[in-house]
């Protein structure tokens, strides 16, 4: 003889035991903003090579590596004594240049004043003319000449070009520098604000393009977060400010540069960063802890459901990504269901319980709203 076993409805056999005690989560529709995580590189705002605009020794390194420096802070100088001689010759210079053209014009106006009484011909007066005329050119040449000589003295304080944070010096005391060397003597960069660049698919460039994602965001869904390279989130949000005109042929990608002000110094140019980067809006959307959702036999994501009655339901869901710590359903479940997080392995479809609402802090931690990333 061989025993046929007959199921008997769960609540007959828990006939005389009190319903199973489990935790539930209520959830409610609501909006969530889908983020699109990006990896990047952090990028000065502004960086000045410090370059010799003249040739000659250094003698004197005049700021902190590493430190702050103001537009204008002389950083190096350059022995000064042949440009200095260059300036005392053009004085010089335009000393002689000085006295001739004041010879020349004195003679100018004796000749103008003899031509008017007729004592003088006409080219003894345009000779003393072209005289005046040829001294007056070589006065302003030899001034040219002397601002030329100055500025390159001034050369030889080399200043900085841009306020910012300045590395390590690449040249030292003694060394010779010219000015069409290769390499800078330091390099200055503004990191306050900082730059972002970023790579974003050409697909979701142009959804923001067609207005179907940026006209759905609000301002604040707009702001950008940063995800350092150890995990943590950078305390400053961002905002978007440029997209490179061209697609990269082999990868299909768009560069987006974002800003970050950057009041600590934390990033630093180089730095390898996410970007969290709204891409869309999930509508009426629910957020379900992690640990409620599992896979049936087929692999569809399934959850438990208390019902009015208190009777335990299995609902077959949607689940369209991850969030945080809660998955997002799009369907299989209606405003104010009851889904059990905790004692599900107590229970069964069918089966009588008795829940107990998540405390409203780990409720509301679950709730919370944050950027989805893909």
């Amino acid at each position: 003889m061989v025993a046929i076993g007959i199921a008997m409805p769960v609540d007959a056999q828990q006939q005389g035991q009190p319903p199973a005690a489990v935790t539930v989560v209520t959830v409610q529709p609501q909006n969530v903003t889908l983020t699109s995580t990006l990896p990047g590189r952090v990028v000065s705002s502004a960086e000045a090579e410090v370059r010799p605009q003249v040739a000659g020794i250094i003698t004197e390194r005049l700021f902190t590596e590493g430190g702050y420096v103001e537009a204008g802070d002389v950083l190096f100088t350059i022995d000064p004594a042949s440009y200095e001689a260059s300036v005392a010759q053009a004085r010089a210079t335009v000393a002689i240049a000085q006295a001739s053209f004041d010879a020349a014009a004195k003679e100018a106006r004796r000749q103008e004043e003899l031509l008017s009484r007729s004592v003088s011909s006409d080219q003894s007066y345009d000779a003393a003319m072209a005289e005046r005329d040829g001294a007056e050119a070589s006065l302003q040449l030899a001034e040219a000449q002397l601002k030329s000589a100055e500025l390159e003295l001034d050369r030889t304080q080399i200043r900085a070009r841009l306020s910012g944070e300045i590395g390590r010096a690449l040249t030292s005391r003694g060394a010779l520098v010219t000015a069409s060397q290769a390499e800078p003597l330091a390099v200055i960069r503004n990191i306050d604000p900082v730059y972002v660049d970023v790579t974003q698919s050409a697909a979701e460039l142009l959804a923001w393009k067609r207005g179907n994602t940026a006209n759905r965001l609000s301002k604040a869904d707009l702001e950008v977060e940063l995800t350092l390279a150890d995990g943590s989130i950078f305390d400053q949000t961002g905002t978007l400010t440029a997209a490179e005109p061209d697609v990269d042929e082999q990868t299909g990608v768009v560069v987006l540069r974002m800003e970050f002000a950057n009041p600590d110094k934390l990033l630093l140019p180089g730095m390898y960063v996410q970007v969290e980067m709204p891409t869309g809006i999930a509508t009426d959307a629910f957020l379900v802890p992690q640990e409620a959702i599992s896979r049936d036999r087929r692999g569809l994501p399934t959850a438990m459901v208390v019902n009015g009655d208190n009777v335990v339901e299995a609902r077959t869901l949607e689940v369209a990504r991850d969030y945080g710590a809660n998955w997002i359903v799009t369907e299989g479940l209606e405003s104010g269901d009851r889904i059990i997080v905790e004692g599900v392995q107590k229970t069964a479809p069918g089966a009588t319980v008795a829940p107990e609402e998540r405390a409203q802090s780990a409720a509301s931690d679950a709730q919370q709203e944050q950027p989805v990333a893909d």
